[in-house]
């Protein structure tokens, strides 16, 4: 894929700065407009994106509809119905000391947008982002990744089609063009993907006090406890950790099992996975392939250590890794050193759920955190540990609810978005008193007559 020419992408930004003064933006009824547009356009071009997420990832129509296409549109529709809500001005109480003032937040576009998406999930992460600065009423430069390069041209194709280039434009490229655009001044910066790109990305932001939303991942764990469901634990761990073959931000990274369950709940993902994906999982139109050769090494480099329970096959030509669970691992294994990324489960086991949170906690705070057992014992574990997200006896689920913010907490990231956060985090707060002139009172006015009487109303 060709990159996007500096010269182009200055002039795109200028293009937005310019549009962007011209206020159309604000009306209320220019955005739903542009959320409609978008959705048709989403509609209109459903079997191209299909297909290149196949091309690409290897991903069956039915997960690129339900992980991508299902959730931005679902993501318009909700913006659509309460836009005009979420926009309205808001009072608020004024204090009596301001009397007889009133006291409104008004909420404004920040201006121009800059999305960096991943490869992963390429066409939501890019577009379900785009909902939200439309929803503000922002401009926006997206950026897709050049590691998905039919998604990436399939999505340029479909937005040129549909806005106008002063409006929405799509900057194409890898590293180079990433460190061009993260030198431009934008009024807010939001980048999916891993915390090492991501404290360049803040790093580049603090130059020009640029405002960043930061969606990165780490290690996510996952706890089946004594007395979880095995039969329901196996089947949801094994759907989470395999959708889109483990190259998911919110995967369950790794299990930590209860002693005396390990060995049947192992046993029990491992025939969820063949009633999943068949006897030969290769041959299934269901699981998809890692995203390219070098992902599929740094992946094989993994499996050198503990005991392989299930799968290990890799063929790096077809960019295949099986799904694999891998016993008795240590801390110290390079399993657990970073996000895995892939269909690669590593198991660790406790026999008190102290010894797991404690290893939980010393470690990065997770973008997702998985509980398998009774309600009032995940209730204590949840209250002694922190994510970004979580989910108690499932996986995954907490990204599909609309009404819950979706974001990281420290190393996995920072903000949140979906729904009405979507619209708040490219959105800036803007707090108004208004003052009426038929009445003056004295009370703040130099020097002071009445201080003794301010003292007891402050």
């Amino acid at each position: 894929m060709i990159a996007t020419a500096e010269e182009l992408i200055i002039k795109y930004i200028a293009g937005h700065r310019t549009f962007f003064s011209t206020q159309n933006t604000k009306d209320i009824d220019f955005r739903l407009t542009q959320l409609r547009t978008l959705k048709k356009a989403i509609l209109q071009h459903q079997e191209k994106i299909e297909n290149a997420l196949w091309e690409d990832l290897h991903k069956s129509p039915e997960e690129a509809y339900l992980t991508e296409i299902s959730i931005v549109t679902g993501e318009i529709d909700n913006h659509i119905r309460h836009l005009k809500r979420w926009a309205a001005p808001k009072k608020v109480s004024t204090p009596i000391h301001l009397f007889p003032s009133s006291s409104k937040v008004l909420y404004e576009p920040l201006g121009t947008a800059l999305i960096v998406a991943p490869w992963n999930y390429p066409f939501q992460l890019l577009i379900n982002s785009l909902v939200g600065a439309i929803s503000a009423g922002c401009c926006s430069v997206l950026k897709p990744s050049p590691d998905t390069p039919t998604v990436a041209k399939v999505m340029e194709n479909m937005i040129s089609e549909n806005f106008e280039s002063d409006y929405i434009s799509v900057v194409q490229g890898g590293r180079e063009t990433n460190t061009i655009l993260f030198a431009q001044n934008f009024d807010i910066i939001f980048f999916t993907g891993s915390p090492k790109v991501g404290k360049v990305v803040m790093k580049a932001a603090a130059e020009n006090l640029t405002p960043v939303v930061l969606e990165l991942g780490g290690k996510s764990p996952c706890i089946v406890d004594a007395d979880a469901n095995i039969e329901i634990a196996a089947k949801r761990i094994t759907w989470g950790k395999l959708i889109n073959a483990g190259q998911t931000c919110i995967a369950p990274d790794y299990l930590f099992a209860h002693e005396s369950i390990k060995e049947e709940l192992l046993d029990k993902i491992a025939k969820n996975i063949k009633l999943m994906y068949g006897d030969t999982v290769k041959e299934s139109r269901f699981y998809p392939r890692i995203v390219n050769e070098k992902a599929v090494e740094r992946l094989s480099g993994l499996l050198n250590e503990g005991k392989i329970h299930t799968g290990g096959e890799i063929d790096l030509k077809e960019k295949f890794v099986a799904p694999t669970i891998i016993d008795n691992v240590q801390p110290n294994f390079l399993v657990m050193q970073e996000e895995i990324f892939g269909p690669i489960l590593p198991v660790m086991s406790f026999n008190h759920i102290n010894e797991a949170i404690s290893y939980i906690n010393k470690n990065e705070k997770p973008l997702a955190f998985y509980y398998f057992g009774k309600n009032k014992k995940a209730k204590d574990v949840l209250a002694k540990t922190t994510s970004g997200g979580a989910c108690v006896n499932d996986t995954l689920m907490h990204i599909s609810n609309h009404h819950l913010p979706f974001g990281g907490v420290g190393n996995s990231g920072m903000g949140n978005y979906h729904g009405q956060e979507s619209f708040l985090v490219f959105s800036n707060k803007r707090a108004v008193v208004t003052t009426p002139t038929w009445m003056d009172l004295p009370l703040k006015y130099v020097p002071f007559k009445y201080f003794k009487l301010i003292k007891k109303i402050l």
